[in-house]
């Protein structure tokens, strides 16, 4: 909804000059600048008109000669004299100023003592004649920058120290009397570049729910006529990278209201009282300006619960800033048309009172995009980019499950950079897959020295998971295989994970012996054990452990759960079970482990040829592929479920397009025994 008014652009333009305190204060720093300078340069007498340096016998005939009225010796065995006007065409070879010209001259005397006996000397004789004595003074050496420093300069530090206060103490607005002022960003919506929800790729449940919102803020009265209420806060909830930041900026371009931009970092100063004052602020300019929405990214940097640190007492900070918060939202008229939107990877930490109806009514789940939503990131990333025929954006898709719109992006950008590297012209699906290798498992360290046992350690290590893994059903299925160190790992597998909504028991058993598969080969074919297997073990351990806690899958403790998804409860101290139950539960996590252990050595040696032929073309070549594997074990009998969401997503396309209509037949009629034709 808007106003008709211009909204005026928060961000100067260059053009425009500083005013108010920056300007006031600017002035009066170059102003003591120029003073200080003054006093330095023209304030002393003795600097007056021309200088200059000249030897000491040269000196003592200006003496006798009658030239010199002043004379000031230093203990440091400098000497300044001043020259008389009448005198001074004859030290200086110029023509003076009148009785205005008084030069200077410098000199380094070889004693102070022998000069206080010369000058003596020369004073009794022109007393005798009737001359007036030469003026002398004996003083201390004067070094001026020493006199600025100790005299001068904490007054200007002062001075200084205040100006630079005034004008915005830890970048505050205002200056120190504005400190409590939000330091929100404003979006305009003249903005060129600003983001639509175009360009936000997947994320439909999510731009559903803001797009209600936008859709209120343009056009309240549909609502409210009906007696609706729409909600006065959206919490972003999700994983890092899946794109809750670009949701809100979308929401900023979409909506033709102010959107005031925050982060909850930005509340907290070292000023006690000042997070309290910047809500309040911000919550004033957000009815001045309603309808309106507020966006606080990482709310949980001030949301967090409170009372859980005892070492904090009533009066912390952040408390008192959430504290006004809930006040705040919890303040509002039903209809003021001000929305706050909130994000936030923690959720979990966030106070109660914050997530009650009427402050938060709703939290939007960002979660990691699907394989159809992977692919429509991939297409947005891969527009501004220059692609061979060799890109799949399907098999791309594919090859990064787990991955959030920040990861793919980076992909992308890091598959550029590879090509750029290499001198081609275009980027290719190799790039794309060094680009994946590169950011899940790290750099390769080719120079990394290896003997020919460790190698061939690592190579039967990497080759039993990968025949176990192929011939598993529900196993994830292999994509590549290295023996290439890659970051801390000797060597690295990448699988394809299946994308599931629901995990059953087969396939928890299935990834138990693929992990242990490593481990197995190296008993049955080496008859040894190495600590590459350290990592597997673990992810082993805990998976099994979880199955008997936490999923109920065992024999022996059916249908139990141990686990607190509140989090309210700790664990670490106190067990929900007793001792036997402790023991029952390690005994079950054993033979788990033991019997996936034992099933991994026996289809390694069903198929023991097969895997010796994977491990030395390991040794051989470094790198094997599925397609090797393939070669070697045979296809796998199962489709994966990443092939049968794409057949799905392909035929509903298929399904969606409008059909063609048939060409209408023609047909003849006979009039007057003529034939004539009609369409």
């Amino acid at each position: 909804m808007s106003n008709g008014k211009k909204r005026i652009n928060p961000q100067m333009n260059n053009n425009e000059q500083p005013s108010g305190p920056r300007r006031w204060g600017s002035i009066l720093l170059y102003t003591i600048v120029f003073a200080l300078l003054g006093v330095y340069f023209f304030g002393n007498d003795d600097r007056r008109g021309a200088s200059k340096e000249l030897s000491y016998t040269k000196l003592t005939a200006y003496i006798e000669a009658d030239a010199v009225d002043k004379i000031t010796v230093y203990d440091d065995l400098s000497l300044k004299a001043t020259v008389k006007p009448s005198k001074y065409t004859l030290v200086f070879s110029s023509q003076g100023d009148g009785e205005q010209a008084r030069g200077q001259l410098q000199v380094q005397v070889p004693s102070v003592e022998e000069f206080a006996k010369y000058i003596d000397t020369v004073n009794a004789s022109r007393k005798a004649n009737g001359l007036a004595v030469i003026d002398v003074k004996y003083d201390k050496s004067h070094d001026y920058w020493y006199l600025l420093l100790v005299n001068i300069l904490p007054f200007a530090l002062i001075i200084f120290f205040f100006v630079m206060m005034s004008r915005g103490i830890g970048g505050a607005a205002g200056g120190i009397f504005g400190v409590g002022k939000a330091k929100a960003q404003l979006f305009d919506r003249d903005k060129k570049d600003k983001v639509t929800f175009a360009d936000v790729a997947g994320l439909y449940g999510a731009k559903q729910e803001v797009q209600e919102i936008v859709a209120f803020l343009k056009n309240p009265e549909k609502y409210t006529e009906i007696g609706a209420k729409i909600p006065k806060g959206a919490l972003l909830v999700g994983p890092p990278g899946t794109g809750k930041t670009l949701l809100a900026k979308a929401v900023a371009g979409e909506a033709d209201v102010p959107f005031f931009s925050m982060s909850g970092s930005d509340f907290v100063e070292m000023f006690v009282g000042v997070g309290a004052s910047r809500v309040r602020d911000l919550f004033a300019q957000a009815k001045a300006k309603a309808p309106a929405i507020i966006f606080i990214d990482e709310i949980d940097a001030i949301g967090r619960a409170r009372g859980k640190n005892v070492m904090t007492g009533g009066n912390d900070e952040r408390e008192s800033t959430l504290n006004q918060l809930l006040t705040e939202m919890d303040g509002f008229g039903t209809n003021s048309g001000v929305i706050i939107l909130a994000a936030t990877n923690r959720a979990d930490v966030l106070d109660a009172a914050l997530l009650r109806a009427g402050r938060f009514d709703r939290q939007i789940h960002v979660e990691l995009p699907d394989l159809q939503e992977r692919k429509e990131i991939f297409q947005v990333h891969l527009r501004p980019l220059k692609l061979d025929d060799t890109v799949d954006i399907d098999f791309l898709s594919k090859q990064t499950p787990g991955f959030s719109g920040a990861d793919i992006a980076n992909v992308c950008n890091e598959a550029a950079l590879i090509a750029a590297r290499g001198e081609r012209k275009k980027i290719g699906k190799q790039d794309f897959m060094d680009a994946v290798d590169r950011i899940v498992g790290g750099l390769e360290r080719k120079n990394k020295i290896m003997t020919d046992d460790e190698k061939r350690s690592i190579a039967y290590h990497e080759a039993g998971h990968a025949t176990i893994s192929w011939m598993l059903r529900w196993a994830n299925p292999l994509v590549k295989v290295t023996i290439v160190p890659r970051g801390m790992a000797l060597g690295a597998a990448w699988y394809l994970p299946e994308e599931r909504q629901l995990t059953n028991e087969d396939h928890i058993l299935d990834e138990l012996c693929s992990l242990l598969g490593g481990r197995a080969a190296e008993q049955l074919f080496l008859k040894q054990t190495s600590t590459g297997a350290l990592n597997d073990l673990e992810r082993a351990t805990k998976q099994a452990y979880a199955m008997v806690a936490y999923y109920g899958m065992s024999d022996k403790l059916k249908d139990i759960s141990f686990y607190d998804s509140t989090g309210r409860y700790d664990y670490g101290f106190t067990k929900p079970y007793s001792e036997d139950t402790a023991t029952l539960i390690d005994e079950e996590t054993k033979r788990i482990i033991a019997d996936q252990m034992a099933r991994a050595k026996k289809i390694l040696t069903d198929y023991e040829e097969g895997h010796h032929q994977l491990a030395q073309l390991l040794i051989d070549r470094e790198v094997i592929t599925s397609e090797d594997v393939e070669r070697i074990l045979g296809p796998r009998p199962w489709k994966s479920r990443g092939d049968e969401l794409l057949e799905v997503n392909a035929a509903l396309a298929e399904a969606q397009k409008p059909k063609k209509r048939a060409p209408r037949k023609k047909k003849t009629t006979k009039l007057n025994d003529n034939e004539k034709t009609t369409a």
